[in-house]
């Protein structure tokens, strides 16, 4: 699978074994990734419709800027907590105080709730698809953490839970754009692929704060970046009279 570590260096031999060994792995992680997963990501937008209400979205160039922006603080967020559910999938107490420290960085209502209901979402999608019956989940789980989750019963490891999350981080909210402002898809698509070693950065840091952390026995310990524009779009977005996407 893809290889997060900080200095990226190529693929060993042993590393290769392991990964063949894997059966499926690889085809699980497109899957997950897969914009098409019934798993309830086509209506959010990640505070992409507040920001274009608002004036603060006009075109590509704005669009890059708010990408960037919310994969270094809720795509970091999220993909640091999916790593660390994915390794601790079997451990119900473990999973219910990164659930617990989630919500404690997501000062939004709104995107509380939003991120509780793409989780059950998500569930019900990974369990159609995979075994879930030996996962200790808590009640209603937060998205990142049903991520993790979801990708250890696909055969997945932390390093791929924290790039599917940072790829979600920033392709749902690319769509939406696209969509809400009728920007050209192939441009859009563009930009997203010059982001990819941004992505792979990004998960690199959070699989190795989430390795730390458990390793520590410390969910506090986790990445807490605050987002504050994005906590004020979703809290504007729920008061919006007319919507298209649910946050």
């Amino acid at each position: 699978m893809t290889d997060m570590s900080a200095e990226r260096p190529g693929p060993s031999g042993q590393a290769l074994a392991g990964r063949a060994g894997r059966s499926g792995a690889r085809a699980a992680l497109l899957v997950l990734a897969d914009g098409r997963l019934p798993a309830g990501g086509h209506a959010h937008s990640g505070g992409m419709e507040a920001a274009i209400v608002d004036g603060g979205i006009r075109g590509l160039d704005d669009l890059a800027g708010f990408l960037r922006g919310r994969l270094t603080t809720a795509g970091l967020l999220s993909a640091a907590f999916a790593a660390a559910a994915c390794e601790a999938s079997q451990d119900g107490e473990l999973l219910a105080a990164l659930d617990a420290e989630l919500d404690a960085r997501t000062p939004s209502p709104a995107q509380r709730d939003a991120s509780r209901a793409q989780g059950r979402t998500l569930l019900r999608a990974g369990r159609a698809a995979w075994d879930l019956a030996g996962a200790a989940l808590p009640a209603a789980p937060h998205h990142p953490v049903a991520l993790g989750v979801v990708a250890a019963a696909a055969g997945l490891e932390p390093a791929d839970a924290a790039l599917v999350a940072c790829y979600g981080a920033v392709s749902g909210p690319a769509s939406a754009a696209t969509r809400l402002l009728g920007l050209d898809p192939l441009a859009v698509t563009g930009m997203q692929a010059r982001l990819a070693m941004e992505l792979e950065n990004v998960a690199a840091t959070a699989t190795a704060a989430a390795a730390a952390a458990i390793a520590a026995g410390s969910p506090d310990l986790l990445p807490a970046p605050s987002a504050v524009r994005l906590d004020l779009l979703a809290e504007r977005h729920r008061a919006a009279p007319v919507r298209m996407f649910t946050s």
